[in-house]
């Protein structure tokens, strides 16, 4: 729950004055209390209220594996039996976490791991939220910083919970990581991109991949619907605050998409929108046919794009040892999911 929502909770169902919704939202949220009875200044009558309608969530924490870089692979056991992988990656001045929104993705990305398993649901606001504490709790020293929705799914067609989720991650009274902290990765869904603009502070990253609307659809089936004009325009329509740009995302394939040519092609694309480029070295697994490209080539589609003063970025692979790098998140080896027990008439997460 929001904090709003918490207090509402605290009014209609608790009875209570809805001071009493800030309390348990810093005990859930601050302090990551799993236990209703140790809330010490909550009142012993309505703790034991909470306990009879009422329950704290978590993840079962399957899997953590480590990379030789510092990287750390999480693997999510959900309620029902499915599972989602989140990614942190610490850096000198940062301690990133990217973080799954649905189970499995529908778009099916031709080169990513995640699609190839299809696509089970969404993810609750409390599975979303959850990532994020759970990981905390591996860095006891070090306090995450930033967050990226950048793994599994498309967060654009959960922003129902999405948002909510990032509500509670942004408020001060919770985890307290600010909006200019958090970005929001998509494909790019035009409905859903404009309800973005209006509902939210937080980053964007479009994922682009492509320079023609023929690549793109090979690369992104989601092309088909809304090519790259289309895309474009409504990125040049997109709310951005003064001095704010949107990232750009390119993977680079060998020999499909990293030639001077394409680099060219998105100088034009890129004419006039405030935007910044993360390229992506294409990070290899045996699910896909593609190839890294060859650093000659990474470092001639860069200079194209320098010598345009377009801001670029090569971005480092982290976590490639334990797949946890771009495109590699597989947690689609899916378990039947089973049923779960009712809860009571809450959940406080």
């Amino acid at each position: 729950m929001t904090l709003a929502e918490l207090c509402t909770f605290a009014e209609d169902v608790l009875g209570e004055r809805s001071f009493r919704g800030k309390q348990l939202f810093k005990w859930i949220y601050q302090k990551d209390c799993r236990d209703f009875r140790a809330m010490t200044d909550v009142a012993r009558a309505l703790r034991e209220r909470l306990l009879e309608i009422a329950r704290i969530s978590r993840l079962e924490e399957r899997s953590v594996q480590r990379s030789r870089d510092g990287t750390i692979k999480f693997l999510w056991g959900l309620e029902d039996g499915l599972q989602v992988e989140s990614v942190l990656i610490p850096e000198d001045r940062r301690l990133t976490l990217c973080i799954s929104t649905q189970v499995g993705c529908p778009l099916a990305c031709d080169f990513c791991v995640t699609g190839k398993g299809g696509y089970a649901r969404n993810l609750s606001r409390a599975e979303i939220v959850l990532q994020v504490m759970q990981a905390q709790q591996h860095s006891p020293d070090r306090r995450i910083s930033n967050i990226v929705l950048m793994g599994m799914g498309e967060p654009l067609l959960n922003l129902d919970n999405v948002l909510p989720a990032m509500e509670v991650v942004q408020e001060n009274d919770g985890l307290g990581i600010s909006h200019r902290r958090i970005t929001l990765s998509t494909v790019g869904l035009l409905p859903q991109l404009e309800e973005f603009g209006r509902r939210s502070r937080l980053n964007l990253a479009v994922s682009l991949h492509g320079t023609t609307n023929e690549q793109r659809t090979r690369l992104m089936p989601i092309n088909r619907k809304y090519p790259l004009e289309e895309l474009m325009e409504s990125l040049r329509r997109f709310p951005l605050p003064h001095r704010k740009q949107i990232t750009i995302e390119y993977i680079l394939l060998k020999g499909v998409n990293d030639s001077v040519a394409d680099a060219h092609r998105l100088v034009r694309l890129l004419r006039g929108l405030p935007a910044k480029v993360n390229l992506i070295p294409y990070n290899n697994n045996p699910f896909t046919e593609y190839e890294t490209s060859e650093q000659r080539d990474i470092l001639a589609f860069q200079d194209v794009l320098m010598a345009a003063r377009i801001h670029t970025i090569t971005r480092l692979n982290r976590g490639e040892d334990i797949s946890a790098a771009c495109g590699q998140l597989g947690g689609y080896k899916q378990q039947r999911p089973r049923p779960v027990a009712a809860a009571g008439a809450q959940e406080q997460r």
